[in-house]
């Protein structure tokens, strides 16, 4: 019977390991895809070249509110609905705004389908995550969300390499069927134990009020939203704009954004397993994104203090800003082992969401600032900005390696 019951449990974690590894593989590769065609697709549209850049930030901006709006939804449905339901929703949801991705044939259609897109991409993650974190021994669930990590953030590399290889409409029809294919096989998963618990009785759960009913309680989870963006920053910004970047370092070749996605990404799968491990081997959270962060910063300098690099140094450079943003998982581990079971869905998607939505202040800030200061220049003191910020949040945070988490608010 024990033999049977240890069974039981070890298909539950594997099926939510699974479910959500491969829901946040396509759910990657439809975010960064965007990044990757960006030029070839307005082009395509008719931008003329005068306005790729700030059509191009408009289509972010358009994508990053929806993720907004989309993490208050799943977040609070995760809570009152169920985390394996939100999962299998939102890779729905971001899979038919793919496919439609590929028809547009205008800017306004385009910036309508990236809101769309963004609203099911914010689900994913934080419900694959809650699920796994509540289904693990708590002594070893880092290992769980490293996995997700490693495995989704291969998404970008593959989105890169179907970005160079495909023209852009079929690659936006490539990543919408690879998440109707995951739905199709209907991956054995089931919901989690502590959610399924709390369902049964009569307890508030999936409200916001209950994140905001203490002073304590709304500056923990501002902290968790803060640590995580400098690496949105870093994204957003200096990935993303790459091209941008590179004719102000005076790069004699010009990058692509395709492949400094694609190294940014391999580098984050590589930090995702360094930052897990690394955690779970200080045992401690705390000190295993202070020195992540800390790399990051670095990082940053190194990107944009390099002047006339070479198309290969730029690159690597690349794939260490990746490596020193591999604190992702760790972020979003962090803030569902912040709060109860009633409401961790709610934290546990909105945080990361509210991150990538951070971009949009951000990019205008960046973009106000380019005008007046050159675009190096509004980098850096975004980015300190940034990663000063983060520093602080993670100051006021507590420690929650091996925390119990089967409790409510």
């Amino acid at each position: 019977m024990i033999k049977k019951i240890q069974q039981t449990q070890q298909q539950v974690i594997s099926g939510a390991i699974l479910i959500a590894s491969l829901g946040y593989f396509v759910d990657i590769y439809d975010l960064i895809l965007f990044s990757i065609v960006r030029v070839k697709s307005l082009k395509s549209i008719g931008i003329p070249d005068a306005d790729l850049l700030a059509q191009g930030v408009l289509l972010l901006n358009m994508q990053m509110f929806g993720m907004l709006i989309g993490g208050l939804i799943w977040g609070i449905l995760g809570d009152k609905r169920g985390r394996l339901s939100v999962l299998l929703g939102s890779i729905f949801l971001y899979s038919v705004a793919n496919i439609a991705n590929g028809f547009v044939t205008n800017i306004h259609l385009y910036a309508l389908l990236r809101f769309i897109a963004g609203v099911g991409l914010a689900g994913e993650l934080g419900a694959g995550i809650t699920l796994v974190s509540e289904a693990m021994p708590k002594e070893i669930r880092g290992y769980g969300t490293v996995v997700v990590s490693v495995v989704g953030v291969l998404g970008a590399v593959v989105a890169a390499m179907v970005g160079d290889l495909f023209d852009w409409r079929t690659a936006y029809f490539i990543g919408g069927a690879m998440g109707i294919v995951l739905l199709l096989l209907r991956i054995r998963a089931s919901e989690s134990g502590m959610f399924g618990a709390i369902k049964e009785r009569s307890i508030k759960r999936g409200s916001l009020l209950l994140i905001f009913k203490s002073w304590p309680s709304v500056l923990k989870y501002a902290n968790c939203i803060l640590i995580g963006i400098p690496l949105w920053f870093v994204i957003g910004i200096l990935v993303t704009f790459s091209p941008e970047f590179g004719k102000a370092l005076g790069m004699s070749e010009m990058p692509t954004a395709g492949h400094a996605i694609m190294y940014t990404y391999i580098g984050i799968s590589i930090g995702s397993l360094l930052s897990g491990v690394l955690s779970q081997w200080l045992a401690s959270r705390k000190k295993a994104m202070a020195i992540f962060m800390g790399l990051n910063g670095a990082c940053i300098a190194l990107y944009l203090l390099n002047f006339h690099p070479s198309a290969g140094i730029f690159y690597i450079t690349c794939l260490l800003l990746g490596i020193a943003c591999g604190y992702w998982a760790l972020f979003v581990t962090i803030a569902a082992e912040q709060f109860g079971t009633n409401i961790r869905a709610t934290v546990t998607t909105t945080v990361p969401n509210f991150v990538r939505g951070a971009v949009v202040p951000v990019t205008l800030a960046f973009q106000y600032l380019k005008g007046a200061i050159g675009i190096i220049n509004s980098a850096e003191v975004i980015g300190f900005c940034c990663v000063a910020l983060a520093f602080l949040a993670l100051a006021g945070l507590q420690e929650t390696h091996a925390k119990e988490l089967n409790y409510i608010e």
